[in-house]
């Protein structure tokens, strides 16, 4: 089959990757470059402990002390919050008990298949080098805010996660030194797996799929006209015909789906990062400070500080004090961090109200594959997602039941 993947992000590379590799005649298009947008920037993680979503019970009682913490881990510009009031519904729909279980459960499944699907990938293409298994460390300060986290842990456990928990300074210094002494507690999750670079794996990719046959086109995809046969893409002034297409644009995607009649609650969470020369701190482990919002992992020989969600659209434009924030907070946290000299970055992430991916042919479209909405897990779940897309494409049964991922989850998934 003749296949067009719409966006070069990891997500898309790995999805054309896996097609290519089962014979069909794939090409990429990409407006820009591979890797140029959310994953560029991300934290390097193959977060498979992150079973959690964001929309947990309760979260919609807490989330105005963030909002009014000018360096708190969520933040709305007031230019913005009209526009987000209906995904906020969805969200709160979302967090309701029921729902929730009902997330973690697919998050769960989504997380163990894209694992096991990392680990085929790796023993495939001879990609181990590209690797750093090093665990992860969660930190809490003192006894009662990590108290509040067992909750989470036991989902985790519940869902396969091994981890163990360190109390005191000494115990947590034994796997990082050079803490500050406010966290008291953590949590160790050694399964846990970063990627030297999140763009050199990416680029990796798309290196063996065009070695493979598969081509890569920068063009700026406007228009989308699925039919009973095909679909054809309108693109840079031409019209492209193809048998199916996958639309893996992030969080541009919404803009391509609009003229089709289907709307569905995906927003973006603009990603804040400073990333620093090499020399600034010993990290030897990814440390989440999760009650800042933030983490701080090795990217390359440098450091990399990032994270927070700001709920602010396509089109405003970039508020970089945030990452100046989260800069001050991690020199606070590692005092022996040294943050001179970074290069800045924000970054779209697409995410649903339910912080699920939607994993589908469109409505009504079944030669139309959707595949976008990862959050921050686009990396962790590429390998795996793009099995499901495989078997999407090709119109074959699923590894695993993409009931949860479905766009018809949601009401409003067609005009």
């Amino acid at each position: 089959m003749k296949i067009g993947v719409i966006g070069a992000g990891i997500v898309g590379v790995s999805s054309a990757l896996a097609l290519v590799e089962r014979g069909h005649d794939v090409t990429i298009l990409e407006r820009a470059d591979v890797a140029a947008g959310a994953s560029r920037g991300n934290a390097g993680a193959f977060a498979f402990a992150d079973v959690i979503p964001l929309a947990t019970p309760g979260i919609m009682r807490r989330a105005p002390k963030w909002l009014f913490d000018p360096d708190g881990p969520l933040s709305i510009p007031p230019a913005y919050l009209p526009k987000i009031v209906p995904w906020l519904l969805s969200f709160w729909r979302a967090s309701l008990p029921g729902r929730y279980r009902e997330a973690v459960v697919a998050q769960a499944s989504l997380m163990a298949h894209s694992q096991a699907a990392l680990e085929r990938l790796v023993a495939g293409h001879a990609l181990e080098g590209l690797l750093r298994r090093e665990g992860q460390l969660q930190l809490y300060e003192g006894e009662r805010d990590f108290r509040s986290s067992l909750g989470s842990w036991e989902e985790r456990r519940a869902a396969g996660v091994r981890f163990e928990f360190l109390q005191g300074a000494a115990a947590i210094a034994e796997i990082q030194p050079g803490l500050a002494p406010r966290f008291t507690h953590a949590g160790f999750t050694p399964d846990w797996i970063n990627v030297v670079d999140p763009v050199v794996w990416t680029r990796r990719l798309a290196d063996l799929f065009q070695a493979r046959g598969g081509r890569i086109e920068r063009c700026d995809v406007s228009g989308i006209r699925p039919s009973e046969s095909g679909v054809r893409l309108v693109a840079s002034g031409q019209e492209l015909p193809f048998d199916r297409v996958v639309l893996s644009a992030g969080a541009f995607s919404g803009r391509l789906l609009r003229p089709l009649g289907i709307r569905l609650p995906l927003e973006t969470e603009r990603g804040y990062n400073t990333t620093l020369p090499a020399g600034r701190f010993d990290l030897r482990t990814q440390v989440t400070f999760g009650g800042h919002g933030f983490v701080v992992t090795r990217i390359g020989d440098g450091i990399r500080v990032g994270g927070g969600v700001e709920l602010g659209g396509l089109d405003l434009p970039p508020r970089m004090e945030r990452a100046d924030a989260l800069l001050r907070k991690a020199a606070d946290f590692l005092p022996g961090l040294d943050t001179s000299g970074g290069t800045q970055w924000m970054g779209f992430r697409p995410s649903m109200a339910d912080s699920l991916p939607v994993i589908d042919a469109a409505p009504g479209q079944r030669n139309l594959i959707l595949v976008f909405g990862h959050g921050h897990l686009g990396l962790t779940q590429s390998a795996g997602t793009a099995e499901l897309v495989a078997d999407l494409v090709e119109r074959k049964p699923t590894a695993i039941d993409i009931k949860p991922y479905r766009a018809s989850r949601f009401s409003s998934a067609s005009a």
